[in-house]
């Protein structure tokens, strides 16, 4: 039976699959509702998002009722035209196609050319949360597929093309979790759900010796033997190895502890003996019970080692209060013992090892995703000609990606932390005496009063005039950032303020939980779900710190961390009950809700800026928050910098475009710090390699504890390597206009800055897994070198376009590996052919020459393009049309640049600026020359000129 859908033929019996029996289908606005005919839903609803995308509701009950979308801030748009055949219901839009089976209510879609390109397969059940009132929820999709899966977030495990992966969702330090997943068969799917979220198999991760069989000595279970300097202390058999949060310190031996050096955050009490070392050390073998790849998680900290069959698997090292996951896989076979030896120095950190069985062939490569609580099944679907218009349907239903200013896209000078003001300020002065480019000089935590966290207020003895501060950080023409946090003191008026209206979380104070500050203080976080929480917050910091001149925002700990190492479980209790509901049915959405409220707060409050924001964490819709993500307290190791690669690029292919990380690793081995002789060295080589890499991040920032971060110190006696790292940096204000253009463009083109190689050649799939390259824009192919002592490197040069070497001019053909020079003070990088890269001169400062010259370097081989962008650099007129383009074109065939007429205008713009070019050949091998070009040089004053290459 059919309602609301005058004119259509009787339902027919046949279907894709099955007979259709007495389904009901009703029409609403902008779709439709389906009654299926048998299935775990008894409603599927189906909704039109303007002319490329759907919604997709699937419950359990007959009224088909979820909460109002934290994500999403798009409303129903479109009418599709709707039709039934053979028993499908047919919602057809300009651009995509839906398709829902009456049998089952399953959905398909089709892309504009008429392709499946996304498909249901048997609805997945619906099942009963541990959160009371809610369910769990999975649906598997495009079973068996070979298309290419991006985004998700942020996720540190070396994993690009995320097709055969698991990957859990759920925020912390160092992750970041965006429920979003775009496709290289033109789709893109929202998964809109706010609880722990799995992509892959649903089926949660269990110890090693619960699911796994493990056995030592013939015994169940692992050996575990306990050292205490060279004595073995205690011997034991464990049945799993479960260090993983504080709750489970209790397991330890007791004659096995010992007085290390334990971070006041970690909670845990080892206190014992005295020893100059503590080890653990566990062996086991493992017989699995099916044959293929096993997959496993291992979550540490401290210095860890694992072994299978005498092989290295795992050498790995991470502050002892910030572990996480580090994954591998080992091809085992049903009934062959595999060994495994873990070698743990703990030093107060934590430690447990999970696996995962192999999943049938057709299930390991689909799309699935599953959450722990929902009210029902919940997604969204777009499509697109190419992954930039996947990324622009998906910014349609969640917020534009809002501009950051120029300042933003300069050199930021940080470090964990400036003790007084005048220690910030000395930085900057000498950044300024040693011409060294810089634009943001960044305040992190603690320049409160020690018991005064959440006052935002200053301590007078170490910053007695924050006023005078900031303003003679903008009288040497740089920024200032500030570090501002979620978490209170319960002593602080603000505290005070936020608790009498019943905003602030209590389990943490009922817990009796302290912090890591001085003797530990009681604290807790406030809850962003209340829209007056929201308000009170904001006008708490406006009061303190936006009305003393500060430039942007440093949101520490959004995920929320109230409490370093608790259980899922207990972050989830403790960050709640919200003003929305339970914790854990919001787990992920935190810091989306709380960057809402500054961003709105700083609109209101500063009409004519920017807000700027960086924030720890990020969720679906972060983009349209003013806010930029890093990747959290990430450690100086080569494999934490390799890891930066993927983790940045996958998010920034989650639709957030403005990303970035610690230059040299937040937290640093004792090695590094004592800046013992024998690693200096490697400690110097790190750092310089990941400030190439830095230079092109989308946003460049240094910082991270002791040692010094400053280029000036971290490079001192090195003169080699702070001649590098001062050159990249004026690289990197040279290459300005290009930049902001890319940066610009994320706005008005719904671009991407830091991409995959997939999103720009993705009919080559040999780049579809490659992990440690990226594209910079559309021009540069980075390289990063991530191996200490590498002086060169192996580099794929994607198929379907020719490439020149930057550095040295050297042209190449596409569809190769390349064997790239790396010495230490450059990182290989390369350009397309076709590419017009504009750049500016040299510069201290983003805005010291707004009227500065021109050049253009044109790299010939094919035909290209490129619309020069500017604005006023700090206003949101850019949203009101106060910015200009100028169009470039150069034609191979004739050998002429073209700058077409300029289009649009700005309070401020230099009328005439100064252009010349430098043309890049096949036929000679050039290194870039940033002078202006006198051969060349043009007046441009807005009207069209060609220049013809000579």
């Amino acid at each position: 039976m059919i309602k609301g859908l005058t004119g259509l033929a009787a339902l027919t019996m046949a279907l894709w699959s099955g007979t259709a029996l007495a389904s009901d289908v009703v029409q609403v606005p902008h779709g439709v509702v389906v009654t299926p005919d048998s299935g775990p839903a008894k409603r599927v609803r189906v909704l039109a998002y303007g002319d490329a995308a759907f919604r997709v509701t699937a419950v359990p009950v007959e009224t088909v009722e979820v909460p109002d979308s934290l994500m999403v801030t798009a409303r129903p748009e479109g009418q599709p035209a709707v039709s039934t055949a053979r028993g499908i219901v047919t919602l057809k839009l300009p651009r995509a196609t839906a398709e829902i089976r009456l049998s089952d209510g399953n959905v398909r879609f089709r892309d504009a050319a008429g392709r499946i390109v996304l498909a249901e397969s048997p609805r997945g059940t619906f099942g009963q949360s541990a959160t009371p009132g809610y369910l769990t929820i999975r649906q598997q999709f495009n079973r068996a597929t070979d298309e290419g899966f991006y985004g998700l977030g942020q996720h540190q495990n070396r994993q690009m093309n995320y097709n055969g992966e698991d990957v859990e969702l759920a925020q912390h330090n160092m992750d970041i979790a965006v429920p979003f997943v775009v496709s290289t068969k033109g789709y893109g799917l929202l998964w809109d759900n706010n609880s722990i979220t799995r992509f892959g198999n649903p089926t949660p991760y269990a110890h090693v010796g619960q699911g796994l069989r493990v056995s030592s000595g013939g015994k169940p279970g692992w050996k575990a033997d306990y050292y205490l300097g060279d004595t073995l202390a205690v011997t034991r058999q464990e049945p799993f190895i479960d260090y993983q949060f504080i709750k489970d310190q209790k397991n330890w031996p007791e004659a096995a502890k010992a007085q290390t050096v334990a971070s006041p955050q970690s909670g845990q009490n080892t206190a014992g003996v005295v020893v100059g070392k503590q080890q653990v050390v566990w062996t086991g073998t493992v017989r699995p019970d099916v044959t293929g790849t096993h997959k496993f998680r291992l979550y540490a900290s401290s210095y860890i080692k694992v072994f299978a069959d005498g092989k290295e698997v795992v050498n790995a090292w991470r502050q002892n209060w910030n572990p996480w996951f580090r994954n591998f896989d080992l091809p085992m076979t049903k009934g062959k013992p595999v060994e495994i030896r873990i070698e743990w120095e703990p030093n107060a950190g934590y430690l447990a090892l999970f696996h995962s069985d192999p999943l049938a062939a057709p299930d390991r490569h689909s799309l699935w995703m599953s959450s722990e609580v929902a009210k029902g099944l919940d997604y969204y679907v777009v499509t697109g000609a190419d992954m930039d218009g996947v990324i622009g349907g998906y910014r349609h239903l969640t917020g534009k990606a809002e501009m950051m200013p120029l300042w933003a896209y300069g050199f930021w000078q940080s470090r964990q932390r400036y003790d007084t003001q005048e220690q910030l300020l000395g930085v900057v002065r000498e950044y300024r005496k040693r011409r060294i480019p810089l634009d943001n000089i960044v305040q992190d935590w603690f320049y409160w009063p020690e018991d005064q966290w959440g006052s935002h207020e200053f301590d007078k003895k170490r910053f007695p005039d924050p006023v005078g501060m900031v303003n003679e950080v903008h009288a040497q023409n740089a920024r200032i950032m500030i570090s501002v946090w979620p978490k209170f003191y319960p002593n602080t008026k603000n505290a005070q303020e936020l608790a009498a209206k019943g905003y602030l979380y209590q389990g943490n104070l009922e817990a009796k939980e302290k912090d890591w500050v001085g003797p530990g203080y009681l604290n807790t976080d406030y809850d962003p779900y209340a829209p007056e929480a929201r308000q009170i917050y904001f006008r708490q910091m406006k009061e303190q710190l936006v009305d003393k001149g500060f430039d942007a925002w440093w949101m520490d700990a959004t995920e929320p961390d109230i409490h370093s190492n608790l259980s899922i479980e207990q972050r989830a209790e403790r960050m709640g009950p919200t003003a929305k509901g339970p914790g854990a049915a919001f787990f992920n959405s935190y810091p989306l809700v709380h960057g809402e409220g500054v961003a709105d707060g700083l609109r209101v409050a500063q009409p004519d800026k920017r807000p700027f924001i960086l924030t720890r964490s990020g969720f679906g819709g972060t983009q349209r928050t003013s806010s930029a993500l890093w990747s959290g307290d990430i450690a100086a190791r080569w494999d934490d910098l390799r890891d930066q690669i993927s983790a940045g690029t996958n998010l920034s292919m989650s639709g957030v475009p403005n990303w970035t990380h610690d230059i040299g690793g937040f937290a640093v081995e004792d090695r590094y710090t004592n800046e013992e002789p024998a690693h200096l060295a490697e400690w110097r080589e790190l750092n310089l390699r990941w400030y190439q890499f830095g230079a092109f991040s989308p946003l460049f920032r240094s910082h991270g504890e002791t040692p010094k971060r400053e280029v000036y110190e971290i490079a001192k006696g090195d003169q080699a390597m702070y001649d590098a790292m001062v050159d990249y940096s004026r690289l990197r204000y040279r290459l300005l206009p290009y930049i902001y253009t890319v940066a610009a463009d994320t706005w008005h083109k719904d671009g991407t800055m830091m991409r995959g190689l997939v999103m720009d050649f993705p009919a080559d799939k040999r780049g579809w897994g490659i992990d440690d390259e990226y594209m910079f824009g559309p021009a540069f192919l980075v390289a990063p070198v991530t191996e200490f002592r590498a002086r060169s490197r192996d580099v794929y040069l994607p198929a379907g376009a020719d490439w020149y070497d930057f550095a040295t001019g050297a042209f190449l053909k596409g569809g190769q590996v390349v064997k790239a020079d790396a010495p230490r003070e450059r990182m290989p990088l390369f350009v397309r052919a076709g590419s017009i890269v504009p750049t500016g001169p040299a510069l201290q400062w983003t805005g010291e020459q707004p009227d500065g010259p021109i050049v253009l370097h044109v790299f010939t081989g094919k035909d290209g393009s490129f619309s020069l962008y500017e604005d006023d650099g700090l206003s949101p007129g850019y949203k009101k049309g106060a910015f200009a383009r100028v169009p470039i074109t150069w034609n191979q065939a004739n050998g002429t640049l073209t700058l077409g007429a300029r289009q649009g205008s700005f309070p401020g713009m230099a009328a005439k600026r100064a252009v010349s070019v430098r043309f890049h050949g096949p036929d000679k091998a050039v290194a870039p020359d940033f002078a202006e070009n006198g051969a060349t040089l043009v007046t441009y004053d807005g009207k069209e000129v060609t220049i013809r290459r000579k």
